[in-house]
């Protein structure tokens, strides 16, 4: 039986792919249940340093969420937004490969992670107003903080069509390739995230999203900063360069 959500481990690179090419990877409630599974299982996995998200086949990467369930009550805005957030309160880096067109909520659930990687001819466009629907308003708040103000309004209010090197310009993608480069840039780049201090990429990340928030705790921020000092990472690093080859970080 395939499963629309599957994910997969590869040292210590984990990857969720979004399943139903046929229903251009749409997300239901189904979906949303197999989602919240495989992020729990992410952050139960202390080996797991990365988490790739990406979409089945090379047409649509995703969908956002399901109309037919969104027009019958099966599944709210919350509920979308509940696995967008699921996303981005990840500790570990996540990167969305972008690998086909995106439409609405699914170009939210790529600005949910932390860095994006698309491939030439691609498109994108939230069509929530040309429908008559207000985006939720954390996605809206989402949107705002990832784009700026100008940026959100062109993609919601206006309903604007962005091609590759306009999403590329606007910053919804870092990185932006040509569609057979698309795997090896995102496994190398997901290997060189996976290489770093774990202790220390996830400390920074957090400080990070809470600085973007405006939210400074400025006792935790401490505590992650002590850990990261105080660890055996840190001596490797230290005793990697000296003697002029690769630290193997452990997560310590």
């Amino acid at each position: 039986m395939t499963t629309t959500i599957s994910y997969e481990t590869r040292g210590h690179v984990g990857t969720l792919t979004l399943n139903n090419p046929d229903k251009h990877n749409s997300l239901g409630r189904q979906e949303f249940e197999l989602i919240h599974a495989a992020l729990a299982t992410v952050a139960a996995e202390p080996d797991t340093r990365v988490l790739v998200l990406t979409g089945a086949g090379r047409k649509t990467f995703c969908a956002g969420a399901s109309l037919v369930e969104m027009k019958s009550g099966a599944i709210s805005g919350e509920d979308y937004q509940a696995m967008t957030d699921a996303f981005a309160a990840l500790s570990i880096p996540t990167i969305c490969a972008v690998n086909g067109d995106v439409f609405g909520g699914g170009v939210e659930l790529a600005l949910s992670c932390d860095f994006r990687i698309g491939m030439e001819g691609i498109t994108m466009r939230v069509p929530a107003a040309s429908i008559g629907l207000c985006y939720p308003p954390r996605g809206i708040e989402r949107f705002v903080e990832k784009l700026g103000v100008t940026m959100a309004k062109r993609v919601l209010v206006a309903a604007e069509t962005f091609t590759a090197d306009e999403m590329f310009q606007a910053g919804l993608l870092d990185h932006l390739v040509m569609p057979t480069q698309l795997d090896e840039t995102v496994a190398g780049y997901a290997e060189r995230l996976a290489g770093l201090a774990p202790l220390a990429v996830t400390a920074m990340k957090s400080i990070i999203q809470q600085v973007g928030k405006s939210g400074v705790n400025q006792d935790h921020i401490a505590r992650l900063s002590q850990r990261c000092a105080e660890s055996t990472d840190l001596a490797e690093g230290f005793a990697a360069i000296a003697e002029k080859r690769q630290p193997l970080f452990r997560g310590s």
